[in-house]
């Protein structure tokens, strides 16, 4: 593998590490184990209409398990739509609620391909650079950097979060979200379900955990190159 080569695919490796760990986290949060995690904590705010927290966590573990589903978003919207107020039998959520956990399920969807996509690049990658003797400082090097740079830019998500939410919600959601399709009242079924405080919660967990998973695997790859040293393996 020439030196170009070797450059580009660290750097790809270097690159891709953010993604792979960010997404993957954010995969594996979005599950039934986050929210009932959550309802549990006697922090958690009651519903302003009286709902018991059973009775939201069978709710909002039906919005997870939508978001968990391979299937286009449009084909298993009905979870959601059939899904009605315990209390009064009305639906629980609103047509523009709807439509904005379509658009809810088509991020998380591109996220999880993300995850993949971006493990793959990390994973191939890195396997390649250690096939051979000659290479495996630049993957150790990789490991390294990759980690280092997902240190860098999950303290400053996280800093922003604890410093800033209120900032970091509005722009996250302006960013990805169409104007307007994902205010809604504190009455309505979504935020009823998941109030602000979850969200805050979720924010903080994903991105103190992907810090810590990236200064993990920033700490193997300058062991693995501290070992190389001492064994006199680094390419001359």
């Amino acid at each position: 593998m020439t030196t170009k080569w070797l450059t580009i695919v660290k750097w790809l490796i270097i690159i891709a590490m953010p993604f792979f760990l960010g997404f993957t986290m954010i995969t594996l949060t979005v599950s039934p184990a986050y929210p009932t995690y959550e309802y549990a904590k006697a922090t958690f705010p009651a519903d302003p209409l009286g709902l018991t927290q059973a009775q939201r966590l069978d709710l909002a573990l039906v919005a997870v398990d939508y978001l968990g589903r391979w299937d286009a978003a449009e084909d298993v919207i009905f979870m959601l739509a059939d899904q009605v107020d315990p209390n009064t039998g009305e639906p629980w959520y609103l047509q523009s609620e709807l439509d904005h956990m379509v658009d809810v399920k088509k991020l998380t969807d591109a996220i999880r391909i993300g995850a993949i996509v971006a493990g793959l690049i990390v994973i191939i990658g890195t396997a390649a650079l250690l096939w051979r003797q000659s290479t495996r400082y630049t993957a150790y090097q990789a490991i390294f950097g990759g980690g280092v740079f997902t240190a860098i830019i999950l303290a400053a998500i996280a800093l922003f979060i604890l410093l800033a939410w209120q900032i970091f919600f509005v722009e996250f959601h302006e960013l990805l979200f169409p104007p307007g399709s994902w205010t809604f009242y504190y009455t309505d079924g979504l935020i009823r379900l998941f109030p602000e405080k979850f969200w805050f919660d979720f924010g903080v967990i994903l991105s103190v955990g992907s810090l810590i998973l990236g200064i993990g695997v920033a700490l193997l790859g300058y062991l693995l190159m501290r070992r190389a040293r001492k064994q006199g393996n680094m390419p001359a």
